[in-house]
This record gives structure tokens, C-alpha cells and sequence, in this order.
């Protein structure tokens, strides 16, 4: 593969940008710095984080490359773009995300949720023989990468979730889209596309908050609604609703999770044995079930 110039790097990567955990870019200096330094470690650190990630998939499916097929695994990405380019991209990102402490205390919440759900899509993925589990844990990770975009532009944007969570019977994006104006999934969806993903992927982001529609519409494709099934199991299981919504009740899942389970043929017995299979990776929460 080519080797990009710090000037295509900055080209690449101008547009949206989350900025990376604080932690994780530790990890990846100290990694750098190591004799026997290795891609894998890189690109295991980087699928660890929204911002990172996102800008490694879109670097790789830029025009740079003139790859004939999108990339979805961050691994995959990794080893094509190589060793010096990697470093470049994750130095770049650094420069980019300078973030004050109350930006951190804001943001650790999302980006927990957003590394467990995903690596528990990508488990359900393989339980369920999803042909792809990369691709699970790739929406898994980005699903949600609208929203600290938006806690970073409305201030009050926390509170706007945990009332979108508490309303029983609206979507979640019905609240946002009265209370803001706008959503994190339509939000998500850009950056998706900014960040060159696959357009279904950019579309399963705009939709994970409109199960209802995509399950009733007998044209949606199947590989759309499965990843969509898996995200929202893993979801459920990880109690995204306790940690972005701040419920007890996780009331998006009491309106779709019948449809969701029969969708992929599982039943109420076979999801609570999936769960705690999760439960004993140390995915999940054991607090609540509902």
C-alpha cells in the first residue's frame, strides 16, 4: 500500500472528528515506543475508540487507495494502511483532540458504552452465525458516534437523552429532533459517510432508533436488519438505556425486542442464555433485566 503524506493526511481527515479517548492515545504512544512495536496491538487499541477508528476506515476507503470494496474491519484497515501511515493518522488525531477535564468526565460514559456494545455485536454475531461480525462490531462502535458531536455543540444535551429515554412510547429521536432540533442518529449518519463506510452502515446508524419501520418495510435488505437485530440485543444486554439514558426500564426494548427475537428466530429462553454468556465475558449488566 501507499504511504501518505502528513499534507493527504490532514486532506483526509478534514470534515467531522471525535476526539479520541485520552487513555487510548497513551496506549498508542507507549506502544510506539516499544522495540518490537506491533500492528496488532495498534489496531486492537484502535477499534477501542470511536474517533480513532473512524478516521483509520476513512483513510483506508478514501480515494487515496481506489479500493474497489469498502472496509469495515478496523484490523483489516490497519494492515492495509501499514505501520508509518497508522502512526501518522493516530499523531494527527492527537493534535486534534485536545479536550478539558469536563470534556472527558462528559464523554466517558459514551465512549465505555460504545466499546462494550460493540464488542458484545460481535459476539451475538458469531452465536447467531452472522457471516460478518466485524461489520456488527463496527455498528456497534459507531452507532452512537453522533452523540458526543452533540454534547459538544448543546450543553444541556445530557439531559436531552435522559428525557428521550424516559418517554415510553416516542422514539428516541422524536424527543431530540423536539428538544434540539436535531438527532444523533441523522448526526451519526454524516459522520458515517464522512468517515467513507459502507452506505449501509451509514444507513443502520440513521435507523437503530426506527426498528418499528425497517421491520414492517418487506423490502429492507436482511443483512440491514440483522446487524440492526444484533446492535440492539447488545444494547439491551450492556443496559445502554441506564448508561446514556439514565432508566431503570429499557422501554425501546419493550416496544421491539418481540419483533427483534422473532426476526432472528430466537427465543425469550435462548436470548437469556446468550445474555449470560455475555454476562460471564464480563459484558453486560447482571444489575437489571427486564
Amino acid at each position: 500500500m501507499v504511504e501518505l503524506t502528513q499534507e493527504q493526511i490532514q486532506q483526509v481527515l478534514q470534515g467531522i472528528a471525535i476526539p479520541p479517548q485520552p487513555q487510548i492515545m497513551v496506549d498508542l504512544q507507549m506502544e510506539q515506543m516499544m522495540p518490537g512495536c506491533s500492528l496488532d496491538n495498534i489496531a486492537k487499541l484502535i477499534s477501542q475508540d470511536v474517533g480513532l477508528a473512524g478516521a483509520i476506515l476513512k483513510t483506508v476507503n478514501s480515494p487515496f487507495y481506489g479500493l474497489s470494496n469498502k472496509i469495515t474491519s478496523i484490523s483489516q484497515a490497519v494492515s492495509l494502511l501499514g505501520s508509518k501511515t497508522v502512526v501518522n493518522l493516530v499523531n494527527a488525531q492527537s493534535i486534534r483532540g485536545e479536550l478539558s477535564d469536563d470534556d472527558i468526565v462528559a464523554l466517558g460514559r459514551f465512549w465505555d458504552s460504545a466499546m462494550e456494545i460493540a464488542m458484545a455485536s460481535n459476539v451475538i454475531a458469531k452465536q447467531i452465525g452472522f457471516p460478518s461480525p466485524d461489520e456488527a462490531y463496527t455498528l456497534g462502535l459507531f452507532h452512537n458516534c453522533g452523540i458526543p458531536l452533540l454534547m459538544m455543540r448543546f450543553k444541556d444535551y445530557p439531559n436531552v437523552m435522559v428525557e428521550a429515554y424516559r418517554r415510553e412510547e416516542e422514539r428516541i429521536i422524536d424527543t431530540e429532533n423536539e428538544l434540539i432540533k436535531t438527532n444523533h442518529a441523522v448526526v451519526g449518519y454524516y459522520v458515517g459517510k464522512s468517515w467513507n463506510l459502507p452506505p449501509y452502515l451509514c444507513e443502520a446508524i440513521h435507523e437503530h432508533h426506527s426498528i418499528e419501520k425497517i421491520f414492517a418495510d418487506d423490502r429492507a435488505e436482511p443483512q440491514k436488519k440483522t446487524l440492526l437485530a444484533i446492535l440492539k440485543m447488545a444494547e439491551h444486554v450492556c443496559g445502554n438505556h441506564r448508561i446514556i439514558g439514565n432508566q431503570e426500564e429499557d422501554y425501546e426494548w419493550q416496544r421491539i425486542g418481540d419483533s427483534i427475537l422473532l426476526f432472528i428466530g430466537m427465543s425469550q429462553y435462548d436470548f437469556e442464555s446468550l445474555r449470560s454468556q455475555l454476562l460471564e465475558m464480563g459484558l453486560g449488566n447482571n444489575d437489571y433485566y427486564c
